[in-house]
């Protein structure tokens, strides 16, 4: 036993050691993995931006600052006449009009299923909305041209267009003629695929509310409306707001569906239920057969695409810093 003893306090030391540099291995190892995983997302990035300027160098040493507010798009013409302004203006009028459908369902299907639905029904609901999630792009954009579009044409524009027929501003709006393709059902499209990521989103944010919160506004009579606008909703904005970012940022990049149902038209008419362009449907219908200044044109829409989706994150990154500052004084 006394030798058993010895020879392990002699080899306890160097085990010790040994064991010691291998955890010191192991960890540097990690570290370094860890960073270049890091660093890679920064390299990507940055690839990404250099090949996009590179790619639209010629079409900005062509048309300069005047390709934003250039509406005219001829890129068979001699020389090729190509302008930002219709895939620009059609961008923002269908992601404006998607957000201003979708926030409010969104919203008012996370305060159903965290506040009124029955526990039995709150699971089917839940997993409807996952599966919105997960239906595929180009599903939504067949969906739209062949069911969607005939039923609004058909139905709801004439509505519209009758109701507002010779009212200021709201009758050019709505305008006639009814079309099967146009901003209206690609905006509508769009509410319906960003509506699972603001419904999730805000129903895990609303889970998060301490329920004695709740509880006290509860106890001296609120009622639900009560209590989710001045209790839930403030103590969540920064969720909430954090996942309609989100979504809008799938809407101003949405392709497939959008090049579907819109029209793909340059052209800016005053009425939403007239057919437009997107700058990634500009990009999807056209790139395969471009070449020359007509391709580095539509690369110069992706990097005013990307430059506009990085502008609107940035805005929401900040107002949720405001947002958080504000709440912690």
């Amino acid at each position: 036993m006394a030798v058993e003893s010895d020879v392990m306090e002699a080899a306890g030391p160097y085990d010790r050691a040994r064991a010691l540099s291998a955890f010191k291995l192991g960890d540097i190892t990690f570290y370094w993995i860890t960073r270049a995983c890091a660093i890679s997302v920064l390299l990507i990035l940055g690839g990404i931006i250099i090949s996009l300027i590179v790619g639209a160098w010629p079409a900005m040493r062509e048309y300069g600052a005047a390709f934003l507010w250039t509406q005219r798009w001829a890129p068979s013409a001699d020389p090729p006449v190509l302008g930002a302004l219709g895939p620009i203006y059609g961008t923002l009028i269908t992601s404006v009009i998607a957000m201003m459908i979708a926030i409010p369902v969104g919203l008012g299907i996370a305060v159903f299923l965290t506040e009124i639905c029955p526990l039995w029904l709150r699971r089917p609901i839940g997993l409807a909305v996952e599966l919105l999630a997960g239906i595929p792009s180009i599903i939504y954009g067949m969906w739209g041209f062949f069911v969607l579009g005939p039923f609004l044409a058909n139905t709801f524009q004439p509505f519209m267009i009758s109701i507002f027929d010779g009212v200021p501003v709201l009758g050019a709006i709505f305008a006639g003629p009814p079309s099967y393709l146009s901003l209206f059902n690609a905006s509508l499209i769009l509410a319906i695929m960003v509506l699972p990521f603001i419904t999730s989103i805000s129903v895990d944010v609303f889970k998060t509310v301490p329920p004695v919160l709740k509880e006290a506004a509860y106890g001296v009579g609120c009622t639900t409306w009560e209590v989710v606008r001045n209790v839930v909703i403030p103590y969540t904005r920064v969720g909430v707001i954090g996942g309609i970012m989100l979504a809008l940022g799938r809407a101003l990049g949405e392709t497939m569906a959008v090049t579907f149902i819109i029209g793909n038209s340059f052209k800016i008419q005053s009425s939403i239920f007239a057919p437009g362009t997107t700058i990634s449907a500009a990009i999807a219908s056209e790139f395969a057969e471009s070449d020359g200044l007509h391709q580095s044109g539509l690369i110069l829409l992706g990097l005013l695409l990307f430059v506009l989706t990085f502008f609107v994150l940035a805005a929401a990154r900040l107002m949720l810093m405001r947002l958080e500052k504000k709440a912690g004084n």
